[in-house]
């Protein structure tokens, strides 16, 4: 039976930059923000954590021993399997084959592109789950059913609230009419794939949080303030609390104003779990 685990407790790699250095990091539940030096080593440990992880048989299993140099702890402890998302900043473009070509017709052209194109699949997933959620308390007969189905979609609408705002000052705001992901600025409709990189990037950290529908998973985020302007730094990680509390965060930055919402005991440096 799949035990799925709620969260990363600690990790050990062994054999980091050679044999006689190594990192032990003991993780809190909520947010982990690893910041250090360019070129110390805090994308090289996000990406040898994220990579013992889909070494699993399958997507979402927990090896039951360490890999290269790589051990993870669980909670719960005998958990068989962890679920999570990874998003880089990067926004390089795509090499793109006649089979992309033939599903986007030709808009998704960098890499944040094809991010989103796959997110917006789970964001119309993520409707119908409501709606059945929501029928099924309205059928149900209960008291507070209505209450319960209004409960139901606030999350989404919330989400579209915090997308409204951010773009605000470029006159863009969702269509709210239509389940797929579209925007109006100054009365022009606009496909996601039309908004700056900054633009592109927010969207889909706050979609991929979205999508997940507040359970319990681990979100990885590379340096994720690249191409975002101060303001949306110092509110990233509070917005994607807010829109599911029961994510465990695990980023690497630089960037001082990631911080500066009150997450600053959240930091740890490279060098204090370098042994």
């Amino acid at each position: 039976m799949t035990k799925i685990a709620e969260r990363i407790t600690r990790i050990e790699i062994t054999a980091l930059w050679g044999s006689h250095k190594h990192i032990v990091w003991e993780l809190r539940p909520d947010v982990n923000v690893l910041s250090g030096r360019n070129g110390e080593g805090k994308s090289t440990i996000l990406n040898r954590l994220v990579q013992q992880l889909r070494m699993a048989p399958a997507s979402g299993e927990i090896l039951s021993q360490a890999k290269m140099g790589v051990k993870i702890d669980f909670a719960p402890a005998d958990a068989t399997a962890i679920h999570y998302d990874i998003i880089r900043s990067f926004d390089r473009q795509l090499i793109q084959g006649d089979r992309l070509l033939q599903i986007t017709d030709g808009a998704v052209v960098t890499e944040l592109d094809w991010q989103l194109y796959l997110v917006q699949r789970r964001y119309l997933d993520f409707q119908v789950n409501v709606g059945n959620r929501m029928i099924e308390l309205l059928t149900s007969g209960a008291t507070d059913a209505r209450e319960r189905a209004t409960e139901a979609a606030m999350l989404k609408n919330r989400f579209l609230d915090l997308v409204d705002e951010l773009f605000s000052e470029t006159g863009k705001h969702i269509d709210r009419s239509s389940n797929e992901l579209s925007f109006f600025q100054y009365g022009e409709r606009l496909s996601p794939y039309k908004l700056s990189s900054g633009e592109k990037q927010m969207l889909l950290i706050l979609l991929t949080v979205l999508t997940e529908d507040r359970q319990p998973y681990v979100l990885f985020m590379d340096e994720p303030e690249a191409s975002l302007h101060f303001e949306w730094q110092k509110r990233l990680i509070t917005m994607v609390h807010e829109l599911n509390p029961n994510a465990q965060i695990i980023l690497t930055t630089h960037s001082p104003a990631l911080i500066m919402d009150g997450w600053e005991d959240a930091v740890t440096e490279v060098s204090e779990i370098t042994l």
